[in-house]
C-alpha cells in the first residue's frame, strides 16, 4: 500500500491511528458522544452534554474558559489527561474507518480517513459556502493546542458501479462484527468498522484518486486545516485532515437550512424595515404547518418566515429594483436568486443594517430552538427553506461559493466515535 506522493487529480484519503474512547472507562460511548461544534446549542447544549458524562467530547470541541487562550489550554490539557488516564487510546493499525448510521428507515455510510488537503482551485475538495475569519482562527486555536482533528468534516462524492471499488469495500466491511456499536439519544445507532487489510486500502484509494468531493459541513474546518498546513509547512501530519466521505450515489444526503436569530431586531421592527420592498402576511401555525406554507411559496421565489412575537409571518415578493441595487451582479443568476443571498444582501444589509456579527445573528439548525432562542430574547427569527443539492454542487463546481451557513447536510457525524492525533 502507497501512502505518499500527492494525487494529481482526484482524493487521497490515507488511513491513520484513530484514537477512541476505552469502553471501560466511560459511563457509555453514547454518552461520550456530541453533535458537531456549530450544531450544539450554547450555552444549554453544552451543560447538557457535559453532565451526561465527565468525558463526554463537548469538554474538547467547546472547553468552556475565560478567554480563547484559557479554553485552548484547557482541552489540550483535558486531552492529554485522558489520554494519559486511558480515556482515550490509539488503534494499533493505521485504519480508515467504515462509518454507519441508521435511523427510522435511514441509513448512511461512509469512510473517516485522513484527506490530503487542496486549495479550492486545486478542484479537488470543492467548498460552497463563505467562511468568517474569526470562527477559523478560534477552531486553529484549538487545533494547534490539542494537535488533533477531534471530529470529522462531512464530504460527498459520486461513485459510479455500487459493485466495485470503495463501495463495495464499504459494503463488505459492514458485514462484518463492527468495532463499536451505540444509539445516541436522537435515535441514531452508530457503527464503526477498521479497514486494515493492505488490498482494501488500496482498493479504496485507487478508486477514490480520480473523484472530487463536495465539503457538505465543516466549511471553517477546512479553512482551519489549509490555515495550519501552511503554517507548519511540508510535509507533516498537517498535510491531512479528518473527514468522513460519503458516496451519494449510494447514500443521498439530506439537506436542511440554517436559520438566523437576530437578537437585537425585534419583529415589529423588522417588519417595519419591509414595508413597500416585500409582501408580508400572517401565516397560521403551529411551526410545521408555518413551515409548510413557507415551501410551498419557495416553489415560486424567494420567501422567509419571521417569528419570535407569538406569530409567524411570511415575507415573499421582494422588489425586484431593489434587489437589482442590493445582490451583486458578478455571480450567476442561480446566485443571486438564492433565499440566503437575497437574506444577506437585501434585508440584512439594505434594510435592516444588521453587521453578520456572532452578538448580531446566531445560526441555529433548529427551526423550533430559533423560534424559541428570539421569544426568549425579543429578537426575530428568520426561518429558511432548504437548497436543493445539485443546486449547490452545481455552483461549487462553477467556483461560486454561497453566503455561509446557506445549506445543513446531514445526517452529521457524531463527534467523538474517533478522533485523529497530530502529534
Amino acid at each position: 500500500m502507497t501512502t505518499s506522493g500527492t494525487a494529481e487529480h482526484g482524493l487521497r484519503l490515507i488511513p491513520f491511528h484513530g484514537l477512541r474512547y476505552v469502553p471501560e472507562r466511560v459511563g457509555s460511548l453514547a454518552a461520550v458522544t456530541s453533535p458537531p461544534y456549530d450544531v450544539v446549542v450554547r450555552p444549554d447544549g453544552v451543560d447538557h452534554l457535559e453532565s451526561a458524562d465527565p468525558h463526554n467530547i463537548v469538554r474538547l470541541i467547546l472547553p468552556q474558559a475565560g478567554t480563547p487562550a484559557a479554553r485552548n489550554e484547557q482541552a489540550a490539557r483535558t486531552l492529554h489527561d485522558w489520554l494519559a488516564q486511558g480515556i482515550l487510546t490509539a488503534d494499533p493499525e493505521p485504519a480508515l474507518y467504515v462509518y454507519e448510521q441508521r435511523r427510522a428507515g435511514l441509513l448512511q455510510r461512509g469512510l473517516i480517513g485522513a484527506l490530503a488537503l487542496s486549495t479550492a482551485d486545486a478542484g479537488i475538495v470543492l467548498p460552497h459556502e463563505d467562511v468568517m475569519p474569526d470562527v477559523v482562527t478560534d477552531r486553529a486555536g484549538l487545533m494547534r493546542a490539542t494537535s488533533a482533528n477531534l471530529e470529522p468534516l462531512l464530504l460527498t462524492y459520486r461513485g459510479d458501479d455500487p459493485g466495485t471499488g470503495a463501495a463495495a469495500v464499504v459494503e463488505r466491511t459492514a458485514q462484518l462484527a463492527p468495532l463499536l456499536s451505540t444509539t445516541t439519544e436522537d435515535g441514531f445507532q452508530h457503527r464503526l468498522w477498521a479497514i486494515t487489510d493492505p488490498a482494501e486500502l488500496d482498493t479504496v484509494m485507487a478508486d477514490l484518486s480520480h473523484r472530487q468531493a463536495l465539503i457538505a459541513d465543516g466549511h471553517h474546518r477546512w479553512a482551519t486545516y489549509l490555515r495550519l498546513q501552511e503554517e507548519h509547512g511540508s510535509p507533516t501530519a498537517w498535510d491531512f485532515g479528518l473527514v468522513l466521505l460519503v458516496d451519494t450515489a449510494r447514500y443521498p444526503l439530506q439537506v436542511r437550512a440554517i436559520h438566523r436569530m437576530l437578537r437585537r431586531l425585534p419583529v415589529a421592527d423588522a417588519l417595519a424595515a419591509l414595508d413597500g420592498h416585500f409582501r408580508v402576511r400572517p401565516v397560521e401555525g403551529p411551526l410545521p404547518l408555518a413551515l409548510d406554507t413557507l415551501a410551498d411559496a419557495s416553489e415560486r421565489g424567494n420567501a422567509f418566515l419571521l417569528a419570535g412575537d407569538g406569530a409567524f409571518h411570511l415575507v415573499t415578493d421582494p422588489d425586484l429594483a431593489l434587489l437589482d441595487t442590493t445582490v451583486r451582479h458578478d455571480r450567476p443568476e442561480a446566485w443571486r436568486r438564492l433565499d440566503a443571498t437575497v437574506l444577506h444582501a437585501t434585508l440584512l444589509d439594505a434594510l435592516w443594517h444588521i453587521p453578520d456579527a456572532p452578538d448580531e445573528i446566531t445560526y441555529i439548525h433548529d427551526a423550533a430552538a430559533t423560534v424559541a432562542m428570539a421569544e426568549r430574547h425579543g429578537g426575530t427569527a428568520v426561518l429558511l427553506h432548504p437548497v436543493r443539492e445539485e443546486v449547490v454542487r452545481d455552483l461549487a463546481r462553477q467556483g461560486v461559493t454561497m453566503p455561509r451557513k446557506s445549506t445543513s447536510f446531514g445526517p452529521k457525524p457524531a463527534t467523538g466515535l474517533v478522533l485523529r492525533g497530530l502529534g
